[in-house]
């Protein structure tokens, strides 16, 4: 039996198309690398990546998400969250290459966060966000327009969450705002509500409306009708100004992909399944999911919550699939059962399309002295950006 079906779920023939195990050339972007790309059944490829590592010695430093498959994961120096591999990589001006295993969003913050003598990488340019892009800065920009024309704009601070294009990074720091991560979530907001006066402020939060809610909600102690949310695709967003000047929370109409699938559904099946089963899920999960869970945290705490679990304990998690699986087989020694809080698979599609052989080629090109797929955000989307991430850095 293998690890998925271990954890209870089944791969449908897209989602093993999406994973790499099948292929359609034509729907795919960002796979066609300059030079032979090794097919993903090649014996040679972890020695192969082994042997480039060695070659360029301290000059690279590879950061690998959660999310990673095993096969990547296993070439990283460092392991985390997206805002941690950003400040690992900041932390190590020595490196000449940063090849940053995660996707588009992560990849910016990292060279925002970097000198300009070094170079970060992407090992597959297709290695998007379905989250970031919901939320673009021209749709961002007209948005501020009808807060303007509202008569709120001068009461509202905008937070971005950390899964956002550079872009919005850059609009909410142009805005006196700041980035969050779903760790310092709460903080971030406490910090936005302080920059006006008290009961006058307003929040635009971007661009996942879950992590925003759940915050205002379960954290600062809001009423869901003291959350609004912001849609893109409608006329002034869907709102009239009344319900904007009334909201506390504008909420952009964003998700993430992976985390919106878990239903309260979810929930209550695997209780009747498992009886003594705690339930721990990541708080981009929709909200009636979160008031239904035993704990919710972040990613990292998350594995900080498994680790420290007593044996026996029985634990359905809800977040992306590859780090379930990998927490899975690293806590069964110690008699912790962990399962996958749904009964169908839930990989992050773009995190899965930096593969192997994708790392392979992007070692071996730099081994090589060719500087492939790098990823550069512009000097003043870069300035406005870093201000926000300073923010952030700079909360208590």
């Amino acid at each position: 039996m293998n690890t998925a079906q271990t954890l209870g779920v089944e791969p449908t023939p897209l989602a093993l198309l999406l994973l790499g195990r099948d292929a359609d050339p034509a729907s795919e972007r960002g796979v066609d690398c300059p030079g032979d790309l090794p097919a993903p059944s090649d014996p040679d490829l972890v020695e192969r990546a082994r042997a480039a590592k060695a070659r360029l010695g301290d000059r690279v430093f590879v950061l690998g998400h959660h999310y990673q498959r095993d096969e990547v994961i296993q070439f990283a120096d460092v392991t985390g969250d997206s805002f941690k591999l950003a400040r690992d990589a900041a932390a190590r001006p020595e490196a000449e290459y940063i090849v940053f295993c995660g996707v588009h969003f992560m990849a910016e913050s990292a060279d925002i966060l970097t000198s300009d003598a070094q170079s970060v990488v992407l090992p597959d340019l297709a290695a998007g966000c379905s989250m970031a892009d919901m939320a673009t800065g021209e749709q961002v920009a007209e948005a501020w327009d009808v807060l303007t024309e509202a008569g709120v704009a001068a009461d509202t601070v905008p937070v971005t969450y950390m899964n956002s294009s550079a872009d919005i990074k850059a609009f909410t720091g142009r805005h006196g705002g700041t980035v969050c991560t779903s760790s310092n979530a709460r903080r971030a907001l406490e910090w936005a509500f302080g920059q006006r006066p008290e009961g006058a402020g307003k929040v635009l939060f971007l661009p996942d409306q879950h992590l925003g809610r759940n915050t205002a909600v379960r954290d600062l102690g809001m009423s869901l009708d003291d959350c609004v949310v912001y849609n893109p695709h409608r006329p002034n967003g869907g709102l009239t100004a009344d319900q904007l000047r009334r909201a506390r929370m504008i909420l952009w109409r964003g998700h993430c992909s992976v985390h919106g699938r878990f239903s309260l559904d979810s929930v209550e099946e695997v209780r009747a399944r498992i009886p003594g089963v705690q339930v721990l899920v990541h708080p981009e999960c929709k909200h009636e999911v979160v008031a239904a869970a035993d704990h919710v945290g972040s990613t990292e705490h998350i594995i900080r919550m498994l680790d420290a679990a007593p044996a026996g304990s029985k634990w359905a998690v809800g977040t992306e699939l590859n780090l379930v699986r990998r927490l899975a087989n690293r806590y069964a020694p110690e008699g912790k059962e962990i399962v996958f809080l749904d009964r169908t698979i839930c990989f992050c599609s773009t995190m899965n399309r930096i593969d192997l052989p994708h790392l392979v080629w992007a070692l071996e090109s730099l081994a090589d002295g060719r500087v492939v797929n790098r990823i550069q955000v512009d000097p003043e989307t870069e300035h406005f950006a870093k201000l926000a991430l300073e923010r952030m850095l700079a909360l208590p």
